[in-house]
């Protein structure tokens, strides 16, 4: 076992801070077939995203799928790449200034703010360290994934437990679990969608279309398939739809596993087919837009959607960074912070640096 780690600038009469860290999946550096590779080993060596022995997983990962798949996806991330790099990323980050820029508005905050990448760069270790660097003696992990999966938020945990077992003094931990049955995430979500029918761009039917999880997963007893339908009846209620006006349905399968049904991509084909013109597609269960959006629904799925009949999809965009997506983030810290983010008594921190000092504290 490695050695433990110290805290390098600890300073008796320094104020204790707080630190935030965001977290979500992650992206390439660059949509080139190398960064794409790095990216995709890392992901998919992952067990909560790949559930098998790694003696039979690793020789089909390296063997076959890093020889191949990232061509494919390297391409696909090109086609939504943006001037100022990945969607996610981008994104990710301005939500992350706009939090900081709210809570900069209190004089006496003692919040530090910090992003990390399940898988990728900015990395969850290197935004702790960074943290710790700045004083942070409790830590608040926010996913940014509305509905808890095990290949998500507990993967996030993972990591954060995984950097710990390297220090010697591990700061006080909170983690946001979920968020998806907050009244400010639905009405956020239906909003997004009242807004693209004001301006007449409503479909005939209604899609809200999640990330799949195997079916064995869910038997196991992940929960990430009920929240997911807890969602969307939430908003459908909130919008005052019937039955017969939405679908719930998973995307993005992968290998040969059966995944929760129904599919997004088998359901639309059904819906062309039976003389469906127009489908909106709402994507809750990402809180920023992303490859699985931008691509997967917006060109893969909308072509899919054409060859079988029908005219077009208008995707809805994801919260992204957002008014009603900073609303909603900033309410779910408030709510964890409310006993932790006190005000400190810089008197009684200065006594007990004097008194340490006077004991031969270096610092």
């Amino acid at each position: 076992m490695p050695a433990l780690q110290g805290t390098e600038n600890f300073e008796h009469g320094r104020v204790p801070k707080v630190g935030i860290l965001l977290c979500n999946l992650g992206t390439p550096k660059a949509p080139t077939v190398p960064a794409v590779k790095k990216y995709l080993a890392e992901f998919l060596s992952d067990n909560r995203v790949v559930e098998l022995s790694k003696l039979l997983w690793l020789p089909i990962l390296h063997g076959i799928i890093l020889n191949t798949r990232p061509k494919k996806s390297a391409k696909a991330y090109e086609s939504i790449w943006t001037d100022s790099g990945s969607p996610l990323l981008v994104f990710s980050e301005g939500i992350l200034n706009k939090l900081q820029k709210k809570f900069e508005a209190f004089d006496d905050s003692n919040l530090i703010f910090g992003l990390g990448m399940r898988y990728g760069e900015p990395s969850i270790q290197t935004a702790i360290n960074d943290l710790q660097k700045k004083n942070i003696r409790k830590i608040l992990i926010l996913p940014l994934y509305p509905q808890y999966a095990s290949a998500t938020t507990a993967s996030v945990y993972d990591a954060v437990f995984d950097y710990f077992k390297t220090q010697r003094w591990i700061p006080e931990l909170r983690f946001v679990s979920d968020y998806h049955d907050n009244p400010l995430y639905i009405s956020a979500i239906a909003e997004s969608i009242r807004r693209e029918w004001r301006v007449g761009n409503r479909g005939q039917h209604l899609l809200f279309s999640f990330h799949g999880i195997p079916k064995d997963t869910f038997l196991a007893g992940d929960p990430y398939h009920c929240q997911c339908y807890a969602t969307t009846r939430l908003v459908a209620e909130e919008l005052g739809l019937t039955d017969k006006e939405w679908t719930l349905t998973f995307q993005s399968r992968f290998g040969p596993k059966q995944w929760l049904e129904p599919y997004t991509d088998k359901t639309l084909e059904k819906l062309g087919a039976g003389g469906v013109k127009n489908i909106d597609i709402v994507c809750p269960g990402f809180a920023v837009d992303c490859l699985e959006t931008l691509e997967e629904i917006s060109i893969l799925n909308e072509n899919l959607f054409r060859e079988h009949g029908g005219k077009g999809i208008n995707y809805i965009p994801a919260l992204n960074d957002s008014t009603e997506q900073i609303s909603l983030l900033s309410n779910i810290l408030e709510r964890h912070l409310s006993n932790w983010d006190e005000p400190v008594d810089k008197t009684l921190l200065e006594k007990s640096a004097s008194r340490a000092r006077e004991a031969g504290a270096p610092k």
